[in-house]
């Protein structure tokens, strides 16, 4: 289902951004790109296509994407690829370190929230999770960059600064963006590890791992937490979309120059190959992950494997 998926989402991105009011052709020209005001509105239409009919058009970046290349863009003509493979590391590092921070956060509490159940730790974790998936991502960003400069005086670091160049500057630029997320995406997660939980914690299995005299922790450990994964992890497959989503916020408020910066930029340059290629990058990602999830499951439970 990848392919077909992927054919429907550059349709539908592709009659989407055309049917914006605003003439691409008139912004270039009245912004002087691409050569500046001296090049005409029906020349900047037919270098990038526009003059074509619209199947014809959607041909065109068919061909593109099938030859490996998603266009140039239509303000400085540089290849939208580039500007891609220029800006994914960014953001692939903030989706990576926003995971391993939510699980860290949800595992932890979730487990306990389930053996806790109906204590006030318990309740307390529960509410502290619906807090922190309910606020919007943009308050929790403003929050993490206001607070720590009135009470410590931190700030991070404004200029962007490639983990190979100096891994510690890097880390303190995308530990609060990471943060950011993980905290969105911990509360969400810690509810479901704790439901998840519960209804293995009353399998037969598990009061027969008990009965045989084995420790709480091996029971836990190996026995119900492996089986309590398989909803989560599909769970968080399904929210990789709300967290590409997500960056696109964060980098605005942290100034990190990644994919959800890049999309926020064309957006309001009406820069359509840009567009198309960076929705269909994150198309791409959203599927590829989904079918990760789906592997993932034949070795959580061998069961699933075999039938």
């Amino acid at each position: 289902m990848i392919v077909p998926t992927l054919i429907l989402v550059t349709l539908v991105v592709f009659i989407a951004i055309r049917i914006l009011p605003t003439d691409i052709a008139d912004l270039i020209v009245a912004e002087g790109g691409v050569g500046g005001s001296a090049v005409t509105k029906d020349a900047i239409r037919a270098q990038l296509k526009l003059d074509q009919p619209l199947p014809i058009q959607y041909l065109y970046f068919v061909r593109d994407v099938a030859n490996g290349s998603l266009g140039y863009s239509a303000y400085d003509r540089k290849p939208v690829s580039s500007k891609i493979r220029d800006a994914m590391p960014v953001t692939l590092q903030l989706a990576s370190m926003s995971i391993v921070i939510s699980w860290f956060l949800a595992l932890g509490i979730g487990i306990i929230s389930a053996l806790r159940q109906d204590t006030p730790v318990d309740y307390t974790i529960r509410v502290a999770s619906i807090l922190s998936f309910s606020a919007p991502i943009f308050w929790t960003g403003t929050l993490l960059v206001i607070f720590p400069a009135i009470w410590w005086h931190y700030f991070p670091p404004i200029l962007f600064v490639p983990f190979i160049s100096n891994p510690t500057e890097n880390l303190r630029q995308f530990f609060l963006p990471a943060l950011t997320l993980g905290i969105y995406l911990s509360g969400s997660v810690a509810r479901m590890v704790r439901s998840s939980m519960l209804e293995v914690l009353r399998q037969d299995y598990i009061r027969t791992a008990r009965a045989k005299g084995l420790r709480d922790r091996l029971v836990i450990t190996r026995h119900s937490l492996k089986n309590a994964l398989i909803p989560v992890i599909t769970f968080s497959g399904l929210q990789l979309a709300g967290l590409l989503g997500g960056t696109v916020i964060v980098e605005s408020i942290f100034a990190l120059p990644g994919m959800g910066r890049l999309t926020i930029d064309a957006v309001f340059e009406k820069d359509y190959p840009l567009i198309q290629g960076n929705v269909l990058f994150f198309a791409f990602i959203v599927v590829f992950i989904n079918l990760i999830v789906d592997l993932t499951y034949g070795w959580l439970d061998p069961r699933i494997r075999y039938s």
